[in-house]
């Protein structure tokens, strides 16, 4: 399912020629990258991953190695290999390869957009070294509970819930803010919840003859009308889609909670994620 060779194509041309293990037999890049995919599907640490290589045969099998014959990597070879494409801007890439192989095969980006946003959580303790909270993280209060961490932000295909656009902000930022980032500019219709409600936008968006399909709000002081509530209604059973690709990523792959500090190492990662979620959503009709 996954375009092992496309992906590789991408990191290529930004790795070192002399490898990353610092004069030791380098490890083919084909290799890393199925180990940087497990560490992102079982959500696991540079150690852990080295660990479970060591331990579990089928992820051996999975990235190509075999006891005897090639050697196993070990955390600090893992860990320069996953700064390598946050550092080089490549997670986006292989973010846009992958929709692009959906794309070739029929997974094209159709006339709607599905908005929405997750919080993702972050450690509160200040026990570490500074004694303080990730600076970059914020809070946020969602269904009269408080939140600390960031968020990612999705726009999502109406017919098949695969991710087309990903942009990552700090947990405090409205969801409407991260508007534009979301959409492709071909839609004919845009859906999403309350966080989005905008009068300006959307007479802006009407005004180009296409369909506004935003939950609505109840006025200050007062209650949704019955029409109001059929509406959004309506509204929830398509835009419910965008869900899904949240759903995979924080229970399949357990990504529940930030790995790093600072929204830059984190965004990166979900590039991945996300690109990961849409392989995994359509999985058997690609192996099909």
């Amino acid at each position: 399912v996954v375009p092992w060779s496309r992906l590789v194509a991408v990191i290529e041309p930004q790795c070192p020629k002399a490898g990353l293990q610092g004069g030791r037999p380098p490890i083919s890049l084909e290799t890393m990258l199925r180990v940087h995919f497990l560490q992102n599907w079982y959500n696991l640490s540079d150690p852990g991953a080295e660990d479970a290589l060591l331990d579990i045969e089928p992820m051996r099998t999975f990235a190509g190695i075999e006891f005897g014959i090639h050697r196993i990597p070990d955390e600090t070879t893992i860990l320069k290999f996953r700064r390598l494409p946050a550092k080089r801007d490549l997670t986006e890439k292989l973010f846009k390869t992958v929709n692009q192989l959906l794309e070739e095969n029929g997974y094209t980006v159709g006339a709607g957009t599905v908005a929405d946003a997750t919080i993702i959580h972050a450690p509160t303790s200040t026990k570490n070294e500074s004694k303080a909270r990730d600076p970059e993280m914020s809070s946020t209060k969602k269904a009269n509970n408080w939140h600390f961490g960031m968020k990612a932000h999705v726009g999502a295909d109406v017919q098949t819930g695969l991710v087309h656009s990903y942009e990552a902000t700090t947990a405090k930022v409205p969801d409407v803010q991260v508007w534009d980032e979301l959409l492709h500019g071909e839609e004919k219709s845009v859906w999403a919840d309350k966080g989005y409600v905008s009068e300006e936008r959307r007479k802006e968006f009407l005004g180009r003859g296409r369909s506004w399909c935003v939950m609505r709000k109840a006025p200050s002081g007062g209650k949704l009308t019955d029409v109001d509530k059929r509406f959004n209604w309506r509204i929830s059973r398509v835009r419910g889609k965008v869900e899904h690709p949240f759903r995979v990523v924080k229970r399949q792959f357990g990504y529940a909670k930030v790995r790093y500090r600072g929204i830059a190492k984190n965004r990166a990662q979900q590039f991945t994620l996300f690109a990961l979620s849409n392989l995994y959503t359509v999985r058997q009709e690609l192996a099909a």
